[in-house]
This record gives structure tokens, C-alpha cells and sequence, in this order.
């Protein structure tokens, strides 16, 4: 393995891990909120969580320019104080990842949440638990095979990222190239020994993947 796919496997691991995490603190909650709640607004907040699902990850990488580029809506602003923007650093390869991946994590979370009876819930209140324990105590404890498995997903997706990692991270080896970025590099540039190992990795990751949220999910067990 050469050092340049060993450091695409590298950045691929800690952008997907960290978008993970992101997802994790973002996702879970939106998707209890959507599955929960009922508020002004609430079609329009599932149309903009699930619409990277559906957009091409180049259209999804535009917008994120506009919002964060460095005239971008939020971008420049920073860039104005901090002389600093996220663009073309490994930071953006965890946010274009995070998008990417927030739809499968709130959808198949909030399934989960949907499955649980509100009974349970309604008992819980009897009990004098407040909204927020009882959603900790009692409903996430009960959908956590479904959230695990939106988890797991959300993993694979950040993982095989192409598209809007490209528009908004760039491809710089040993800083923004993930594994996709390095298939496409090394195909490009007649490395087939590269691609092969690449590949292979991906595909053997996305099958346990695939496997593990099944199980967790309840699917296969």
C-alpha cells in the first residue's frame, strides 16, 4: 500500500467518524423532533433534512459553497473576522460528509421513534417523568436498534462521500483526499494497483456495513 492510499484511508476514517458523531448530536434529536412533535415549520424541516438525499451530491456541494464558501453567506463573515475559511481543509469534508449522511440517520431513526408505542410514553408521564426523561429513559432506549442501524448507515454514507467533498474540500492528497477522491485520482492517472486496494477496501467495509445495520435494524435477525 502506498503512503498515498494509506492517508486517504486515513483522512476517510476521521472525517467519517467525526461526522458520525456529528450526526449523532444532530440527528437523533431532529429526528425525535420529527417524529414527536407537531410544529409550524415541521414539513418544511423534513424537506430540507431529506432533500440532500435526493439532490446530486455536486448540487448539495454548491449550496454548501453559498453558505460557506469564502463569500459565502456564513463563509465570508467568518472569513472577514478570522481571516479564515473552512473551504479546502479536511474541516469541510466533515461538514459535506454530515450532510450527506443526516437523511439516512433521521430517517431511519425517526422510524424507530415512530415504532415505539405512546403508551409507554403516556405512562411514564403518569409517573411524573418529564418530556425530555422520558424521551431519554424510555423512547430512545426502546428505538436504539433502529438508531444504531441509522448510525451505521450514516458511517457507510460519510465513508464512500464524493461529490460534495469534492466541491467544497477540495481533492489535496494528505489533507482533503478520501478514499473515493483517491479511486478517482489513481483511475485517472492509470494506477490500478491503488484503485484495486481502494476499492476492494470500500467494498468489504460497505458489505459488513450493510450487514450490521440489517441486524440492528431487526431486518436479518
Amino acid at each position: 500500500m502506498s503512503a498515498e492510499t494509506a492517508s486517504a484511508l486515513a483522512v476517510s476514517v476521521r472525517v467519517a467518524v467525526l461526522a458520525t458523531v456529528l450526526n449523532a448530536l444532530i440527528g437523533i434529536p431532529l429526528a425525535y423532533l420529527l417524529a414527536r412533535r407537531r410544529f409550524w415549520g415541521r414539513s418544511l424541516l423534513d424537506l430540507l433534512v431529506t432533500l440532500p438525499l435526493v439532490l446530486p451530491p455536486t448540487v448539495t456541494g454548491y449550496y454548501l459553497i453559498v453558505l460557506l464558501g469564502r463569500r459565502g453567506w456564513f463563509g465570508a463573515p467568518l472569513y472577514a473576522w478570522t481571516g479564515w475559511t473552512i473551504t479546502f481543509t479536511w474541516y469541510a469534508a466533515v461538514v459535506a460528509s454530515t450532510v450527506m449522511a443526516l437523511p439516512l440517520l433521521v430517517r431511519t431513526a425517526r422510524a424507530a421513534i415512530e415504532s415505539v408505542d405512546p403508551d409507554l410514553e403516556r405512562a411514564a408521564f403518569t409517573l411524573g417523568r418529564s418530556r425530555g426523561r422520558t424521551a431519554l429513559e424510555v423512547t430512545l432506549p426502546l428505538a436504539r436498534r433502529g438508531i444504531l442501524a441509522g448510525l451505521v448507515l450514516a458511517f457507510a454514507r460519510a465513508l464512500g462521500e464524493f461529490g460534495a467533498t469534492l466541491m467544497l474540500a477540495g481533492n489535496i492528497p494528505g489533507k482533503t483526499t478520501t478514499v473515493p477522491l483517491a479511486i478517482y485520482t489513481a483511475v485517472q492517472t492509470g494506477e490500478s494497483g491503488d484503485a484495486l486496494v481502494l476499492v476492494a477496501a470500500l467494498t468489504a467495509l460497505s458489505c459488513l456495513v450493510l450487514l450490521a445495520a440489517g441486524r440492528l435494524g431487526g431486518r436479518w435477525a
